[in-house]
């Protein structure tokens, strides 16, 4: 059952966001559009509710509710940062809007860039951790809750692992391509003095 209604969320995620944008870009309707943008989040509201009802009505604590958890813990901690990058290449492609920036590639820039999205992350586990703790609390009892805290062990994992990976960045940033070096015209003047003028003296 809680697989289904992950599916079920995430279809719904992305059937709400493409509504969302082609309300607010191709029909000119740009209020109608945010309001179906803000409506995503009762997608996860009811996740979190059916999964609390499950497990009220005596279900065991299994990998299904971890993985809810993390499911909404992913949403919260990175769902802003993927409708405004979506919205932004909406706004481009279909109302005709700058491009949206880029991420930096090179140098400190390219660090910061990646630490804000290790932050997201960190966001991520966290909701994820304090979901359940509150459903192992909901249960209460240890010898059923194994699978729940075996899921927060792996929300930190990922999130350790996504750290290195972002701090990698900032202890080996990656640098630009060196553009070619203009020639010296003084050192080409200097060559053409040194060469034997063609022609009679």
């Amino acid at each position: 059952m809680i697989v289904t209604l992950i599916v079920v969320c995430e279809v719904g995620f992305w059937v709400l966001l493409a509504a969302g944008l082609a309300t607010r870009y191709l029909l000119g309707m740009p209020r109608t559009g945010l309001a179906l943008l803000l409506c995503e989040p009762l997608l996860e509201v009811v996740l979190l509710a059916a999964t609390a009802v499950d497990l009220r009505n005596g279900a065991e604590p299994s990998w299904e509710h971890g993985l809810a958890a993390l499911y909404i813990g992913y949403t919260v901690g990175h769902g802003h940062r993927t409708v405004k990058w979506l919205d932004g290449h909406a706004a481009h492609r279909l109302a005709g809007g700058p491009p949206p920036p880029r991420p930096p590639r090179y140098g400190t820039a390219r660090a910061a860039h990646e630490g804000r999205v290790w932050l997201g992350t960190l966001v991520a586990a966290a909701v994820a951790t304090t979901l359940l703790q509150l459903a192992a609390r909901y249960v209460g009892d240890p010898d059923r809750t194994g699978p729940l805290y075996s899921w927060m062990y792996g929300a930190w994992r990922a999130a350790g692992i996504h750290g290195l990976i972002a701090l990698s960045y900032l202890v080996l940033p990656k640098k630009a391509p060196k553009a070619e070096k203009p020639r010296d015209r003084g050192q080409d003047r200097g060559q053409d003095q040194d060469r034997e003028p063609t022609g009679t003296r």
